[in-house]
């Protein structure tokens, strides 16, 4: 919940000048869904660059004030949606349930879901975090087809990590980023890219300058999705150039 339309102009006109475009990188703006158009528009000319929605509801339209639909956020230029991010799941609630409708409503409005998973503390020390993790990519994912799983994305954020200040160290990251890579591969079979998958899985939580590097280095880390360190526009083009 920062930076409005105006705020999020300035911020591309000082984050753009300091990330040209980089071949094999892609980068994702998940901005509060008043400035989806405001951060659409000022990267229109870069193809590098897509814009995403934070949240949507599973209904495309109708009487349900406050809440965007995935056909709104694609009007305004959204092509990706966040689904079940932690804060979603720990401080509004949101279930599993409501995550697989989320994720079928991104897909039937045209854009791609990253669907977020993690463990609690409480949860990783009784050991429960792979158990956690699957339940939730399963139970997202549950009304894709295995084409449509395929082209999404996923993102693994321990909640214990998230605005703490801690983070898994990059062995951590890659443990459970195999674990879900190998439900990726039995729920995507064959569909379309042969035996494996290439559904990028990114590491969120705490994720900052200092350690980036050691993460986007750890095996099977795809990127990652930052929060609170992605707010001042030159710290973030240091980042993402790393």
């Amino acid at each position: 919940m920062n930076l409005g339309p105006a705020e999020a102009r300035a911020f591309m006109q000082v984050f753009l000048p300091a990330y040209p475009p980089r071949d094999g990188r892609r980068l994702l703006f998940f901005p509060p869904a008043i400035s989806l158009d405001a951060v659409h528009t000022t990267v229109a000319a870069r193809p590098d660059i897509a814009v995403g929605a934070q949240n949507i509801y599973w209904q495309d339209s109708g009487a349900f004030t406050g809440e965007i639909s995935a056909p709104l956020a694609r009007g305004c230029g959204a092509t990706f949606s966040l689904v079940g991010h932690s804060e979603r799941r720990h401080i509004f609630g949101e279930t599993d349930e409501e995550t697989r409708r989320k994720c079928a409503a991104a897909t039937r409005g045209g854009l791609t879901p990253m669907l977020c998973v993690g463990e609690t503390l409480t949860e990783r020390e009784k050991g429960e975090t792979e158990a956690v993790v699957l339940r939730q990519l399963r139970a997202g994912f549950a009304d894709l087809t295995p084409a449509q799983v395929s082209t999404s994305l996923v993102a693994y954020e321990p909640v214990w990590a998230i605005g703490t200040g801690k983070n898994a160290t990059p062995a951590d990251a890659s443990a459970i980023h195999i674990v879900l890579r190998g439900a990726l591969r039995e729920i995507v079979g064959r569909a379309t890219r042969g035996e494996t998958t290439d559904v990028p899985i990114l590491y969120g939580g705490s994720v900052n300058r200092g350690n980036v590097a050691s993460l986007l280095a750890a095996p099977q880390v795809d990127g990652v999705l930052v929060g609170g360190a992605s707010l001042d526009p030159a710290a973030w083009a240091a980042i993402v150039a790393t």
